[in-house]
C-alpha cells in the first residue's frame, strides 16, 4: 500500500513508460476530441454493433488459444490464455469507426493494453511496423506507433460481457483512433517488422493507414 507521499514502486514496466515518455515515443496525436470533431466525416452513429468477416468465424478453444509474438523480438513469445489473463488487465472507453460508413459512440472494453503487452515482449529499435495474423487468415498492418498507442486494448470483453465470436473473441484487437477494419478479430499473431507491409484489405485497395478523420478509405484517398 502506498500513501499520497509515497513514491510507485519503481519496475521495468514504469521505467519503460518514463523512457517512452521522454522520447514522446508511440505519440500520436490527441487521444479525447470535442464533441464536434467527435464523429469522423462521412460517418453515421448507430446503437447496435454490425458484425462484419471474411466469411467464417472460427471457433477458438481457451485451452487451444496462443498468442505468438514474432519478428523483431528478441526472444519469440507465445502466449496461452492462462498467461495472457495473468497481464495487466485494464479497462477503456472509446468510439469505433468502420470504413462502411457506420460509427458507434462509448464502447466499454477490458483486456490488456497493447502497450503493456509490449513492456512485457519489446520489439527491438529496428521495428517500425506490425503485421497481425488471425485465427482465419485475414492480416492487416499498422505502424507501431499506431498499435501502441494510448487507447489501443487486446480486448477480452465489451460492455462488462466477454466478446462474442461473431465480434472477434474470445479476444480482439481494438485500435479506436484508425478504421475498424485495423482492428483484427481472434488475433493469433503479433509480428514486428521494420518496413510497412499490406495486409488483405490493403491488398484489395484500402487505405495502408485508415484515419477516419482524413477519410484515408482506399488506396487513393
Amino acid at each position: 500500500m502506498t500513501t499520497d507521499h509515497d513514491e510507485p514502486v519503481d519496475s521495468k514496466l514504469t521505467r519503460s513508460k518514463r523512457r517512452w515518455a521522454e522520447e514522446g515515443k508511440f505519440l500520436t496525436g490527441r487521444i479525447a476530441r470535442p464533441e464536434a470533431e467527435r464523429l469522423p466525416p462521412g460517418q453515421h452513429l448507430v446503437k447496435n454493433w454490425p458484425v462484419l468477416d471474411l466469411g467464417q468465424q472460427p471457433e477458438i478453444r481457451l485451452e487451444n488459444w496462443r498468442l505468438d509474438i514474432r519478428g523483431l523480438i528478441d526472444s519469440p513469445v507465445t502466449l496461452s490464455w492462462k498467461s495472457f489473463l495473468a497481464l495487466d488487465q485494464s479497462e477503456s472507453r472509446s468510439d469505433i469507426h468502420c470504413v462502411t460508413t457506420w460509427s458507434r459512440y462509448d464502447n466499454d472494453w477490458r483486456g490488456v493494453f497493447v502497450r503493456d503487452l509490449l513492456d512485457a515482449a519489446p520489439p527491438t529499435p529496428e521495428a517500425t511496423h506490425v503485421m497481425l495474423t488471425s485465427y482465419d487468415g485475414y492480416t492487416t498492418n499498422l505502424p507501431l506507433a499506431d498499435f501502441a498507442s494510448e487507447d489501443a486494448i487486446l480486448a477480452t470483453h465489451w460492455q462488462g460481457e466477454p466478446i462474442t465470436t461473431e465480434h472477434g473473441g474470445p479476444m480482439r484487437l481494438v485500435v479506436p483512433h484508425l478504421y475498424f477494419w485495423k482492428s483484427a478479430k481472434w488475433l493469433n499473431r503479433i509480428e514486428f517488422i521494420d518496413a510497412d507491409k499490406a495486409g488483405f484489405w490493403e491488398r484489395n485497395g484500402y487505405h495502408m493507414r485508415g484515419d477516419p478523420w482524413r477519410e484515408e478509405r482506399y488506396s487513393d484517398d
